[in-house]
């Protein structure tokens, strides 16, 4: 699925070619994909046989697309998003190198795409026809499974570890070092006294400031070689590491891309071994202390967590062409509560005399012109078929480039195999060749990575009953309207754009139905867009 020229630039100068930037990355995570000198060059020979002119190329080294640490990406989103780089699309290698995450993805692709901006991956080309769409999705998700699967394999070494209380990674805690060689945790006689002296303290009553005061003025650090401040001791309080109990997988996962340490996994989830660390306060200690921090500490209400506003960022007032956000009010007799959209500008300045629209009736439509366009019950068959008939050719380039790898691989290691008999013959020494079996070993290594990650993939079949089960699982969302995250990832799939007016509304898709369609025009290889329009009755 993809996104039209960017039409600003184009309306200035027709005739020029389009133009691209290309955007290559690869894993810190020993799942590293080509070499960044591959993707590009793939890129490079894409772009010149569809005549587009690669204005500039953003690389980002050893970093995960499953956060948004990514400088030189967040760097190519703004410059494309802010008109600073003037193109209309972004090549990238393959979709997975874009955004391992449906919700990344969509978010980013959404901001490029009102510049005119559309993602292309050079590998995954795909069209404007609803199946494209929906194999993107597919695509996108299979990306996210793989990179969650990744995480569970790797978590699954980390517990062995945990098993044997060995340090799993990270900053030891104040009052401990690691044994470089058994990786076991070892006390830190100096950094203990201060933990000592924050549980004696507490343990007499004292509080937080005055704890601080004191271990502030005889010179104490926390482990990052910074003063104590609040957060610092209650999560020095909590450790149970300081009782002697290993705690492994504890603190809850990351929520955009940020950890809590103070929310906490279910006890099933949680590795917890007496004994398994030196303890530098006693068991009692410990408990006494977490008693006296639950007196402190009350419970914080609970979110009623009512259900999100799937059509954030996509709703516009087609009066004064200012975004739609959520809102809620209580009225009538009843004083009941009512969620809408409203016009931002009618909420900050009265400026805009749009109504609100209710947000389940809005939500409702858009909902049905996704399912209608994309998910109709009279073309799922040949939907699937279209859609099966890709996931083989896929799969067919996946197999090749299997056998790419393998051939290469093969005359990768004679090459060494021959550099080595040179320098065992006498004929070439050893300081000259061992520059170059290095570079040799490490082609290599990177090709070895790449097989196995071609061998996760071919797990990872689109299967017609694969493909069934997603699109009934798409429809069942949408008709039963329960499941907000999926409902917000079809939005952010398929939905361009609602531009709510007096009378009507107008929701607009991003797919092409080819000629003959309704639509607001385009052509000449440009981007369409179904627009439909429905009489306002909220």
């Amino acid at each position: 699925m993809g996104y039209g020229m960017n039409s600003s630039r184009q309306a200035m100068c027709p005739n020029e070619s389009p133009r691209a930037v290309a955007y290559a990355r690869y894993s810190s995570d020993n799942q590293r994909e080509e070499s960044v000198v591959a993707q590009l060059r793939a890129i490079r020979e894409y772009a010149a046989r569809q005549g587009v002119e690669v204005v500039h190329e953003y690389v980002d080294e050893a970093r995960t697309a499953t956060t948004d640490d990514r400088p030189e990406f967040l760097r190519m989103v703004e410059d494309v998003a802010g008109g600073r780089v003037e193109v209309d699309l972004i090549y990238v290698h393959k979709l997975d190198r874009f955004a391992r995450n449906r919700y990344d993805s969509a978010f980013y692709k959404h901001k490029l795409a009102q510049r005119g901006v559309r993602v292309v991956s050079v590998t995954e080309p795909l069209d404007d026809s609803p199946e494209s769409g929906i194999l993107e999705a597919m695509l996108e998700a299979m990306a996210e499974y793989y990179s969650r699967n990744l995480a569970r394999e790797v978590m699954k070494g980390m517990r062995e570890t945990a098993y044997k209380c060995q340090h799993a990674g990270g900053r030891a805690p104040l009052g401990y070092d690691v044994d470089p060689e058994t990786r076991k945790y070892t006390i830190n006689e100096e950094e203990a006294q201060a933990v000592r002296l924050i549980f004696a303290r507490v343990l007499a009553g004292w509080g937080y400031g005055e704890i601080l005061a004191e271990l502030n003025s005889r010179g104490y650090r926390t482990k990052a070689d910074k003063p104590f401040g609040k957060n610092s001791i209650h999560d020095i309080l909590r450790n149970e590491k300081y009782a002697g109990v290993y705690v492994f997988n504890r603190a809850s996962s990351k929520v955009a891309g940020k950890r809590n340490n103070h929310a906490q996994k279910p006890e099933d989830q949680v590795i917890r071994i007496p004994g398994g660390v030196p303890a530098i306060v006693s068991l009692e200690e410990w408990r006494k202390v977490q008693e006296m921090l639950g007196e402190r500490e009350r419970p914080r209400p609970r979110n009623r967590g009512e259900s999100p506003y799937i059509l954030t960022g996509k709703v516009i007032c087609g009066e004064c062409g200012s975004a739609f956000t959520g809102n809620s009010k209580i009225g009538g007799r009843g004083k009941n509560r009512y969620r809408l959209y409203s016009c931002a500008m009618r909420k900050r300045t009265k400026g805009c005399d749009n109504p609100d629209v209710r947000k389940d009736v809005l939500e409702a439509i858009v909902l049905r012109e996704i399912e209608q366009v994309f998910f109709a019950e009279e073309r799922i068959d040949v939907l699937i078929e279209k859609l099966e008939a890709r996931a083989r050719q896929q799969e067919e380039e996946l197999a090749e480039e299997q056998k790419q790898v393998a051939a290469a691989l093969g005359a990768l290691a004679q090459r060494m195999d021959n550099l080595f008999r040179l320098v065992e013959g006498g004929r070439l020494d050893s300081p000259t060749a061992v520059p170059r079996l290095n570079e040799l070993g490490k082609e290599k290594r990177e090709l070895e990575e790449r097989l196995r990650e071609i061998d996760a993939r071919s797990n990872l079949r689109l299967t017609k009953d694969a493909i069934r089960t997603y699109i009934e699982a798409s429809r069942k969302a949408i008709q039963s309207a329960s499941d907000a995250s999926t409902l917000r990832h079809l939005v952010e799939a398929y939905v361009e754009k609602v531009v709510v007016y007096k009378d009507r509304t107008e929701v607009v898709l991003q797919v092409d139905l080819g000629p003959g369609a309704d639509n607001d025009g385009g052509g000449g290889g440009s981007r369409t867009h179904v627009r439909r329009g429905i009489s306002r009755n909220f």
